[in-house]
């Protein structure tokens, strides 16, 4: 199969549970034209059983994004998988990497990794059921799994049953005694066993995750493998991304000014408000928009205590705007 995202995928936004939702998404939209970006992981619950139109609607000028899915039951994957190629997803993703003791008391996340064989079901059954992409988010390995040769063995299998790209965060989960926050920083970074995945199969699509803090990173990762995904980084520093059209995909076209780009947020964040969102709901994405830049912490401080009021209107955001020197 030929992937219609191979391009995109050279830089992708990490699901991050409680961030990446449909406005962190527009707004990293406004920065790169390019970049893959990824919903916060949906579990198959919550779309089966809840408001699917809820945790699903997006804005088509999101695309391309991909929806992350949580679960290990193959038949419930594949329709929420039908589901999410319905609403317009141009990429399913199975988590199979969060080490949260919520997502393995439903038996899904990182406690995956030590039953191969329900991934390449479910990976199976999802493909059956949609025409985009399925493909897999995991970590290097889970508990005492020691060393490459249980990832390997962990990708063969899945890839036997169709998947085609592997998103790896180049850390171990531990599943006992250390948090969600610890296991994205204790655990040694080993970016050496995702480069040798690409090495041992040339034929797959392989994606790094873990600890990326710039495009001069990506572009080192970018020798080793076929594509990056950057979470916290981009969102703690979300411009960063105005440079990635220009850098990671070759683009002739200006980087994206800050002044562009905030007068097409303004549109969207008046527009939603007028529609009944809280401009907290939008404005808590863009914190970091000015990261290091004269006026950053004033902005910040305005957004912060302003936004989240009862009654707040998108002339908050103009005045925090104010702060550093753009006029809209």
């Amino acid at each position: 199969m030929t992937d219609p995202l191979r391009r995109h995928r050279r830089l992708a936004t990490a699901p991050m549970l409680d961030w990446t939702d449909r406005h962190a998404r527009m707004f990293f939209r406004l920065l790169s034209r390019e970049a893959l970006l990824y919903t916060e992981m949906v579990t198959t619950g919550a779309i089966l059983h809840g408001d699917a139109e809820r945790h699903l609607a997006f804005n088509t000028t999101e695309h391309p994004v991909a929806l992350q899915l949580g679960g290990s039951d193959p038949r419930e994957l594949a329709e929420c998988s039908r589901i999410g190629e319905q609403f317009g997803y141009d990429e399913i993703n199975l988590n199979v990497g969060c080490p949260s003791d919520r997502v393995q008391s439903g038996r899904f996340g990182a406690c995956l990794m030590a039953e191969p064989r329900l991934v390449a079901d479910c990976v199976a059954a999802m493909r059956e059921a949609v025409r985009v992409p399925v493909t897999v988010k995991s970590r290097i390995g889970i508990d005492h799994q020691e060393g490459y040769e249980p990832l390997a063995c962990f990708v063969g299998q899945v890839a036997a049953a169709g998947c085609e790209v592997f998103i790896v965060h180049a850390r171990k989960a531990w599943l006992a005694g250390l948090s969600p926050k610890e296991n994205r920083e204790i655990p040694p970074l080993r970016y050496e066993m995702v480069h040798r995945l690409k090495q041992d199969f040339p034929h797959l699509t392989i994606v790094i995750n873990g600890g990326l803090r710039s495009l001069d990173e990506a572009e080192a990762q970018l020798a080793q493998v076929d594509g990056v995904m950057i979470g916290r980084a981009a969102y703690e520093n979300p411009f960063l991304l105005r440079e990635a059209d220009r850098r990671l995909y070759g683009s002739t076209l200006p980087d994206p000014a800050p002044t562009a780009v905030m007068r097409a947020w303004m549109d969207y964040v008046q527009a939603e408000w007028d529609k009944g969102t809280p401009l907290h709901a939008m404005t808590r994405h863009i914190l970091g928009a000015f990261h290091g830049q004269p006026g950053a912490r004033a902005f910040r401080r305005h957004l912060s205590e302003l936004a989240p009021r009862k009654g707040s209107t998108p002339e908050v955001l103009r005045e925090a705007l104010r702060q550093v020197g753009i006029e809209l």
